[in-house]
């Protein structure tokens, strides 16, 4: 039996079952500990899969790739590498790292002079890429680009011209693969079971957030499920998830951190001050209880997990991860798990979103310079690309402008999909502030707003003086650029 048809088993026996506290927690460790047998089971066979070539050839093209959240996207790249070693003759040897170990695994690559050839990492665009390129350790890959310029959207060519502070140029360092913003999830059968349903969910941005701690303690009183939280927001120092939806707060309450030239504007009051408004803002759900405790421990995916056992009842998401997840299960995928755009910011306006766009680069040491280019200009073809990301199940979503006319991605029976395709498509974004200046890739990396949070919440000290000890931290990175 295939890990999918095990996991939806499993998946559907859990929610078929009465949920009483006892019987929710012994069937939930049962379900973890059934997952991550499979999960190993399977990531040990994809491991052996990939390494299909010694890695003493010298003449293999290495590419390092994150691990996908679920095996179609793996099996996707997989099949994609495959058609192209077809095609060439050339070899590959393609492997799998979990996306927080990748950005560190490629630094000690790099300073033992054994990087990969290619690498493709979620998160690594935010904050190793706009680093590496500054230190001309990436390749120019304009050679990649420029044939397939006009099909991208102008933030997507920004976002990848990168300066190169030692030849001392700004140029193409690296591919745009595909793209994702936050979107909140919930559990539409959940607000059913007490009388609500998502046309009762205010537009507004203090209603909304209110709704939601309703939502609790309707749970907890009526239906007595004393261990679910309203919220999933993530608060530890360690996860992306932290700084991803804490910048998307700034944004709501409109702090600009850098001018159009790059420069720090933390010394104006206004800005100081707004900044301690979000932190406190942020900091509250957990202080007032409509978190999970763990909340402050959480790596990346596990409001993923809290949300799919419902522990949470919504949860803000940077991809469409947690709908790929279910999306064998037609009747969770498209009835019961719900998806949302944020409310309007609290000044009234709609919310502008952030942009991520996940990037391929190419290393300045690579050995196959000429394959890799090669590989990358294969891989960005809009057939090819096109295919892969549906392959991978939509988890993220196209960059390359002609993709979007796929009925794939306009099919409006797809509540998941749509919606984040309209998100992009149709509202206000914007990149992260990294595009005005690599300086504030190391802010991201440090984590310093996810630092802040923390002093609050576990050393109790004021927004204020989190506030002012951000604002310190980020002065002294941007001091040494």
């Amino acid at each position: 039996m295939t890990f999918k048809k095990k996991a939806s088993l499993i998946a559907k026996a859990f929610q078929n079952k009465p949920q009483s506290h006892y019987y929710c927690k012994y069937v939930f460790i049962v379900l973890t500990l059934s997952l991550i047998i499979i999960a190993c089971t399977n990531t040990s066979k994809l491991k052996q899969s990939s390494a299909i070539h010694p890695p003493t050839d010298n003449t293999v093209l290495k590419i390092w790739w994150d691990k996908g959240f679920t095996i179609d996207e793996d099996e996707a790249i997989q099949q994609l590498v495959s058609s192209w070693e077809k095609q060439t003759g050339n070899k590959v040897k393609l492997s799998f790292y979990i996306g927080d170990e990748l950005p560190q695994k490629a630094r000690r690559a790099i300073q033992a002079g054994n990087p990969p050839d290619i690498m493709m990492s979620y998160g690594a665009e935010k904050v190793l890429n706009p680093r590496l390129a500054w230190e001309g350790k990436l390749a120019d890959v304009t050679d990649v680009i420029e044939p397939i310029k006009n099909l991208y959207p102008e933030y997507a060519l920004q976002a990848v011209n990168y300066y190169n502070n030692v030849a001392k140029k700004r140029s193409y360092y690296a591919i745009p693969i595909n793209q994702a913003t936050v979107n909140i999830f919930y559990w539409r059968d959940l607000l059913e079971k007490i009388g609500r349903s998502e046309s009762d969910i205010p537009k507004d941005w203090d209603g909304f957030w209110e709704f939601w701690k309703q939502v609790q303690y309707d749970l907890r009183t009526k239906l007595q499920k004393q261990d679910i939280y309203g919220l999933g927001f993530t608060f530890s120092t360690e996860a992306s998830d932290t700084y991803i939806f804490f910048e998307h707060i700034l944004e709501a309450y409109d702090v600009q951190i850098l001018d159009f030239k790059g420069k720090l504007l933390l010394d104006e009051q206004k800005v100081r001050r707004k900044i301690v408004q979000a932190l406190d803002w942020y900091a509250k759900f957990y202080q007032q209880g409509y978190v999970p405790p763990d909340a402050i421990n959480w790596l990346n995916p596990d409001n993923n997990r809290s949300l799919l056992n419902r522990l949470v009842v919504m949860t803000p998401n940077n991809t469409l991860s947690i709908p790929c997840t279910v999306r064998q299960d037609p009747d969770t995928y498209r009835h019961k798990l719900g998806i949302l755009k944020f409310p309007n910011k609290p000044n009234g306006k709609p919310m502008r979103y952030i942009v991520t766009l996940r990037q391929a680069i190419l290393f300045a040491d690579s050995q196959q310079q000429k394959q890799a280019l090669n590989f990358l200009a294969y891989l960005m073809q809009s057939q090819v690309i096109g295919k892969y990301l549906k392959a991978a199940g939509g988890c993220n979503l196209p960059i390359i402008k002609t993709l979007w006319q796929d009925p794939f991605w306009q099919d409006p029976t797809d509540p998941h999909v749509s919606t984040a395709v309209k998100t992009l498509t149709e509202g206000s974004t914007r990149l992260f502030s990294y595009v005005q200046n690599p300086a504030y890739s190391v802010v991201l990396e440090e984590n310093i707003w996810g630092k802040a949070l923390n002093r609050i919440i576990v050393d109790k000290i004021s927004p204020e003086q989190a506030t002012n000890e951000a604002i310190k931290q980020i002065k002294q990175i941007f001091a040494q650029w």
